[in-house]
């Protein structure tokens, strides 16, 4: 299974795309920025791990 945040290396103005669930939310220019788009797509960020390949 696919996982549902996919979080890409940073562009060129330095943010990172975020797609969740097929959709694309926007981009990333913070750990702040990443941790709303995922509470956005349901995920609890307490219980992120930001680092975790999967």
């Amino acid at each position: 299974m696919a996982a549902p945040i996919v979080v890409y290396p940073p562009d060129e103005d330095g943010g990172r795309r975020v797609r969740a669930r097929c959709a694309i939310p926007g981009g990333a220019y913070s750990t702040g920025d990443l941790l709303e788009f995922l509470r956005r797509a349901g995920l609890d960020p307490d219980d992120v791990t930001l680092d975790d390949p999967g």
